[in-house]
């Protein structure tokens, strides 16, 4: 099984941050990506379609021969993951984006942490729960920022419509003496440097991407399969076909890429 592809999914681009900081950890390692963009954002859903948006996707990279199902979504991590897991664990390891950041966050002895995602990722309030669980005394401010996975999927970064929506959102007073803040999306990365700076960067914004992509390697060495065939083939799935989704692809994997639509839900 070393040699089988690792599986992500998402509703859109945010996943590639996931999948961009696994090839930075894991650079022999196989992807299978798979990019719900006929279903975004996932975020307006109700968990029952989450769950059956992500059984379905995970039976697909299963057919694709996956070891590995990463949730690269906070949305489909919330509503979806224990019920992936008690379906598939017997076929591939299963793993979400949620649990490495509170794992994390647990070292830590921040106070108060603000928590951004969509409607869906907060209004199951997954962060709070976990985070309080491990630590009952941090205070923990979710906002959901709904806005924030279309404009991106839309290609407006780095502008100032992006900007006055950003500021906008986290100019919120609850936000009001965070020493962390969850970016509670993958999608948000992307956007990273324009949070950081809002806060002047003195509060750490906590990006599940690279904690994610750690986790995964020490559970790959712990069940003896992390990859050293030397054969490495990344394949990137999407549900429909938008230019963006192939310029954010190729702007976090240089060169060509193997971009295919599958239609997996006729």
């Amino acid at each position: 099984m070393k040699d089988q592809p690792i599986g992500i999914f998402d509703s859109g681009v945010g996943g590639l941050t996931v999948a961009h900081a696994i090839k930075q950890i894991l650079p022999g390692e196989s992807l299978i990506y798979f990019g719900d963009t006929a279903h975004l954002p996932y975020g307006d859903k109700s968990a029952e379609s989450i769950r059956y948006y992500s059984k379905r996707i995970t039976e697909f990279l299963l057919e694709h021969n996956s070891k590995v199902i990463l949730i690269a979504c906070n949305s489909a991590s919330a509503s979806a993951f224990d019920s992936l897991k008690k379906e598939f664990e017997n076929k591939a390891l299963i793993l979400d984006v949620i649990d490495p950041v509170v794992n994390y966050l647990s070292t830590r002895n921040f106070k108060k942490i603000g928590v951004i995602g969509t409607k869906r990722t907060i209004s199951s309030g997954t962060y709070e729960k976990k985070i309080n669980e491990k630590s009952p005394l941090t205070q923990v401010i979710s906002l959901a920022t709904p806005l924030l996975v279309p404009m991106i999927e839309e290609g407006f970064i780095f502008d100032d419509i992006s900007n006055a929506i950003i500021r906008t959102y986290l100019s919120n007073e609850t936000l009001d003496g965070i020493q962390a803040l969850i970016l509670g999306c993958t999608h948000y990365p992307i956007i990273k440097n324009q949070i950081s700076k809002i806060f002047n960067f003195n509060v750490e914004v906590v990006d599940s991407a690279r904690i994610v992509s750690m986790i995964l390697r020490d559970v790959l060495d712990k069940n003896n399969l992390i990859n050293d065939s030397g054969n490495v083939r990344d394949q990137f799935f999407i549900s429909d076909y938008t230019t963006y989704f192939e310029k954010i692809a190729r702007m976090f994997f240089e060169g060509e890429i193997n971009l295919k639509k599958a239609d997996i839900w006729n």
